[in-house]
């Protein structure tokens, strides 16, 4: 008769396996995570907000319709008309530079038009740091205003008749500090918004991050720029965030504050928590393992060895 291995010998064996993959994995995750660039430790920043305000703007005088009130909700964001780049184009001659067709299908669906490899639109993203042109959801009505609005934005006035631009708002000055309290929840926004945390991550909020519905906004203020990322927060142009901050406005010192956080984080070097979220499951499925030995601890003794006596 064949020798029949101790089954208490297997059990012992299997626990020791499981318990040198624990050690193995955490080892091996302390060695990636240590090679990874640390970010500097966050350090308080203050920074003068320009509330800029559209009417800065050099526009004529006159009405723009309802192309005008579509465009000043949704694209003033990114765009202006006659006052410089943003995070997109300056649209003045736009109407005469582009072919009508292709402008309209843009505004629709630039989306599809991105991922069909649009040679403009391709260009245009180049141009304008990777940032993509946001999909509105506009109808074919409100395309058209919006159209008729870039070609014409005078309205009815009289031609190189101009309103005066107003002067702008008294400059805030920001404080990162405080940004970093709105972004995570510690602070509540005035309004009743909800933080930025639920959706966005930032390189310093901790090792398993913000929400993931939304982009990384550690690098926000390089991507967008001064310019843009001050009106692109003072207006909320995606449609997601509309539909939430509509009702819950961000005050003027908030803006002011999550700019100054901005600001700093962008400083930050970012950080892939793809890395942590693998090891922690590893870990997880491997302790997962380990508890359902020492539960089931007995199966071998309780089970196996009368079989295996039966069976001698």
């Amino acid at each position: 008769m064949n020798p029949k291995q101790d089954p208490s010998t297997e059990s012992s064996w299997a626990v020791a396996i499981i318990v040198i993959g624990i050690v193995f994995i955490i080892s091996f995750g302390i060695v990636v995570i240590a090679s990874q660039p640390q970010p500097k430790p966050p350090q308080e920043v203050r920074v003068t907000f320009p509330v800029a305000s559209l009417s800065g703007q050099q526009v004529a005088v006159g009405s723009g319709g309802p192309g005008q009130a579509v465009f000043e909700q949704k694209c003033v964001g990114c765009h202006t008309i006659g006052g410089g780049d943003m995070v997109g184009p300056d649209l003045q001659g736009v109407t005469e530079q582009r072919d009508a067709e292709w402008l309209t299908r843009w505004l629709l669906e630039p989306d599809k038009v991105l991922a069909e490899g649009d040679p403009i639109a391709t260009e245009l993203l180049q141009q304008f740091n990777n940032v993509p042109m946001i999909n509105q959801g506009l109808s074919q009505d409100e395309v058209a205003a919006i159209i008729a609005y870039m070609a014409n934005p005078a309205g009815e006035a009289a031609p190189g008749q101009v309103a005066p631009a107003q002067p702008a708002a008294a400059a805030l000055e920001g404080n990162s500090a405080h940004g970093e309290a709105l972004f995570t929840g510690e602070t509540h926004l005035q309004n009743g918004a909800p933080a930025c945390i639920g959706c966005h991550s930032t390189s310093d909020i901790g090792v398993l991050g913000g929400g993931v519905l939304g982009p990384d906004l550690t690098n926000v203020f390089n991507r967008y720029g001064e310019t843009g990322l001050a009106a692109t927060l003072q207006s909320l142009p995606f449609p997601t965030m509309q539909g939430v901050y509509d009702n819950h406005p961000l005050t003027e010192d908030e803006i002011a504050d999550l700019y100054a956080y901005f600001v700093r984080t962008d400083q930050a070097t970012v950080q892939s928590s793809d890395i942590v979220f693998i090891l922690i499951g590893l870990i997880g499925f491997v302790v997962l393992l380990l508890i359902s030995q020492f539960i089931w601890r007995k199966r071998v003794t309780e089970i196996r060895k009368p079989l295996l006596g039966e069976a001698q």
